[in-house]
């Protein structure tokens, strides 16, 4: 019989696995990306996907400062590229 602790370490495994291959994609989209709004939205990704390896870190460790971490983190992103794109719309580059 397979225990709680075995399915926490395979979940957590795919989710690192998943998380490291957006990361990459996010990665390819910021180099390869053939405008300025694709760019910013892959480095938004790429800052979410930082917020999720943050919090499924804090699940593996068993270390709840890492989700509020992650929480502040994730808000920021947000508020930054939410300015952004309002920049970009009032005629920015």
């Amino acid at each position: 019989m397979i225990t709680a602790t075995a399915y926490l370490n395979l979940a957590l495994a795919v989710a690192f696995t998943l998380l490291g291959v957006a990361l990459l994609l996010a990665v390819y989209r910021v180099l390869a990306g053939p405008s300025l709004p694709d760019r910013i939205v892959a480095l938004d990704l790429m800052a979410m996907v930082s917020a999720g390896i943050m919090a499924a870190s804090a699940v593996a460790s068993d270390r709840p400062a890492l989700l509020d971490a992650s929480m502040i983190t994730a808000l920021i992103v947000f508020v930054g590229t939410a300015a952004f794109a309002r920049y970009l719309e009032k005629g920015g580059r």
